[in-house]
């Protein structure tokens, strides 16, 4: 990775655009620090600190600190990607939408900007949602709601924006590389985190080296999944159009072991949080007595960690069915002369890769539930808070991984002569 960067750096129009991602990335860290007038940031504070199975946790993070800060992008993208979600899974769901993503990139653009109006309207909910509900407005008032509404969807708009010229005119996806930043920027809070709790007598060196390994081995782990894949083989057959003979070529299907990504890992702790994040709006949880008990245990006991284990391996199923459809690749495999060797074409080809998808995807889904489990795991027996969990690992190591190989591929297509040489 160091090497590519290296050399990517000596070509000019490489080091251009990686000049620019990181001036649009310094952009969006100062934007951290201009707070919003009207808010009381301890009570947001609180809030991103408190138990740590919220989704304001969760949106702390993402932001980068800007939510307990109470800044201009405390929202961060997340209306973009619950944009992004909700039309991916309305294209399944609704057939003028699966054409118009069939339509090449005049259909892409298409579904980009209604992907950019919703993700305004959802901005607005989330910042009225925030106004309301969370009590932290020193100055109620029409005045203040439009002030902080406006400013709360006017930033998640500008990073929407500012993602876009990233993915246009720098390196990597612009808002993949935005949440990278806010997470990255949360690393260097951590290792001040883990000294002062060495300084007290809080962890020792040998617990300070425990974790260290433990990170590296994570992180090798997560890159090892992420580029894990099963390739099924394919084989066309000749025909003659015209008088020219088309196929006879070996190819295979990929199937990554990870395909869902994070998503499964969002959609379970949304629904586990969504409990102790209504409580928050209503005045916090019970700590005494059996209720109190009974929110421990399914907000941060093992009662929680079992039933995130069982809904990152059921939406990991989900969010896969969505993604790949097998009936649909073998009907395409038929019509232009493709066939497993050993299985017939039709039915048989689709049944042979649900099959294998159920297999792999089973993997996959326990792969991620222990990237998810074994943060929280650890820190019911550590004093050491990790405030990097596995959802924001497998985001740091796949925009990682994902910008290396864009840059490689530029750098590839740059330093290609063609025949004429």
């Amino acid at each position: 990775m160091i090497s590519t960067l290296r050399n990517a750096w000596k070509i000019p129009d490489l080091r251009k655009r990686m000049l620019y991602t990181l001036l649009m990335l310094v952009v969006f860290r100062l934007g951290t620090f201009i707070p919003v007038p009207g808010l009381n940031r301890e009570v947001l504070s609180q809030l991103a600190s408190e138990g740590g199975n919220t989704l304001f946790a969760l949106l702390n993070s993402f932001s980068g600190g800007s939510f307990s800060n109470a800044t201009i992008f405390a929202m961060s993208i997340t209306p973009y990607i619950n944009s992004s979600i909700i039309l991916q899974l309305l294209t399944v769901a609704i057939p003028a939408l699966e054409r118009l993503s069939k339509e090449g990139e005049e259909g892409r653009k298409v579904i980009a900007k209604w992907t950019r109006y919703v993700t305004v309207i959802l901005a607005f909910i989330q910042a009225t949602g925030l106004y309301f509900g969370l009590g932290a407005v020193a100055n109620p008032g029409l005045k203040s709601f439009i002030v902080i509404v406006t400013t709360f969807t006017a930033g998640t708009a500008f990073l929407m924006w500012l993602g876009e010229q990233i993915t246009e005119k720098g390196v990597g996806n612009g808002i993949s590389m935005i949440i990278f930043a806010g997470i990255v920027s949360s690393v260097p809070g951590m290792i001040w985190d883990m000294y002062q709790n060495f300084i007290s007598g809080a962890i020792n060196i040998w617990g300070i080296v425990g974790i260290a390994v433990f990170a590296l081995v994570m992180i090798a782990f997560v890159v090892f999944i992420t580029d894990a894949e099963r390739r099924i083989p394919v084989q066309y057959a000749k025909r003659m159009v015209g008088r020219k003979m088309y196929g006879g070529q070996s190819t295979h299907i990929p199937i990554k072991v990870a395909m869902a990504g994070v998503i499964p890992i969002i959609f379970a702790m949304s629904i586990l949080a969504f409990p102790s994040t209504i409580m928050s709006f209503t005045g916090g949880m019970p700590t005494e007595g059996f209720w109190g008990a009974f929110w421990r245990e399914v907000t941060s006991g093992w009662t929680y960690a079992v039933l995130y284990f069982l809904l990152i391996l059921f939406f990991t199923y989900f969010y896969t069915a969505i993604q790949f459809n097998p009936i649909e690749i073998a009907n395409n495999m038929k019509r232009n002369g493709g066939s497993i060797p050993g299985i017939r074409s039709g039915k048989p080809t689709s049944d042979y890769i649900s099959k294998i998808l159920t297999r792999i995807t089973l993997a996959g889904a326990i792969f991620l539930a222990i990237i998810a489990c074994v943060p929280m795991i650890l820190g019911q027996f550590m004093n050491f808070t990790i405030q990097i969990g596995g959802t924001s690992l497998l985001i740091m190591v796949g925009v990682a991984l994902e910008t290396v190989k864009q840059i490689e591929s530029q750098m590839l297509m740059r330093h290609y002569k063609g025949f004429l040489d």
